[in-house]
């Protein structure tokens, strides 16, 4: 038994098909007092290969609400799509087979560390998933089709008002930053590139400027809050090969995903990784379908 830091932790041993070790994986899923909020993912040791092979520990933790006695513990779809985003995370560890520890797993470009993540979310809406784990606590019924085409429907729903006004801070980030030693007065600064670019009056920005802790609190996110739509771009198009080749279970799609961007981590161009896996460049109309936009 390996140790745990909680008693609603639960560790697993991670093998490939050949039984061989690839990493610990640990899952702290409720919420306790003390215990920050929401899900992430935690990189306990990252994978290297120099002098001696290291494994990969990795966490997942979420704060669900424990059920009473005998009670199933419920969650909500949104939680669900945010357990495998964070997974992906996990997998993009656990996956990683390459030589510097600086390259490993997530150990990426800030606009590329999401795409595992985000294509992870993908799994969930698939028959063989939603028939053994979305069933009916009480009745052992697996969701109905017709709550499925809701929820598919309900994906599209507010995308260009949700598109616009992350995009707005966005824009407004890589100004901020491309504005060099020049002083900014932020409130002129914000109404007058808002008005440049031709922002709709009735839409806000999704942060703005003097709480935008993304691009001020740190150097992750300088000049790349736009990060997060570029890998939906990858996304959008990844998930596209595996709708192509008939399922999300192509054995063949899902070895190239793995050799080209699950497992190289950082020794390659991210660009060039993924043009190995799609076969060409992102297409970014791809995106534009998922959000339901018209795209000619």
């Amino acid at each position: 038994m390996l140790p745990v830091f909680h008693p609603d932790v639960t560790v697993w041993e991670v093998t490939d098909a050949d039984g061989k070790h690839v990493g610990l994986w640990y899952l702290d899923p409720y919420a306790r007092e003390g215990k920050r909020s929401g899900a992430w993912m935690t990189d306990y040791r990252a994978q290297e290969n120099m002098g001696k092979p290291i494994t990969t520990i990795v966490s997942n933790n979420s704060n669900f609400i424990k059920g009473g006695d005998g009670e199933a513990v419920l969650i909500s779809w949104d939680d669900a799509v945010t357990l495998f985003h964070e997974f992906g995370h996990a997998l993009h560890g656990l996956l990683s087979k390459v030589n510097y520890r600086s390259q490993s797993g997530t150990s990426v470009a800030r606009d590329y560390v999401e795409f595992p993540s985000q294509i992870n979310e993908h799994w969930l809406e698939t028959p063989e998933i939603l028939n053994q784990f979305a069933i009916h606590h009480k009745t052992g019924k697996a969701i109905p089709q017709e709550l499925l085409d809701k929820i598919k429907k309900a994906s599209t729903f507010n995308q260009g008002f949700d598109t616009v006004e992350y995009l707005a801070s966005a824009l407004i980030d890589m100004k901020l930053h491309l504005a060099g030693s020049d002083d900014i007065d932020p409130d002129a600064f914000e109404r007058e590139t808002l008005a440049e670019m031709g922002m709709p009056s009735e839409l806000p920005m999704r942060h703005r400027t003097p709480h935008f802790m993304h691009i001020f609190s740190g150097d992750s996110y300088s000049a790349g809050y736009y990060s997060y739509l570029w890998a939906d771009a990858l996304t959008a198009d990844a998930a596209e090969r595996f709708v192509e080749a008939g399922s999300f279970y192509d054995k063949d799609v899902a070895k190239s995903l793995h050799d080209n961007v699950m497992s190289i981590g950082d020794t390659i161009d991210p660009a060039e990784g993924f043009r190995r896996f799609r076969g060409r460049d992102v297409d970014t109309s791809a995106l534009l379908r998922k959000r339901g936009f018209p795209v000619d």
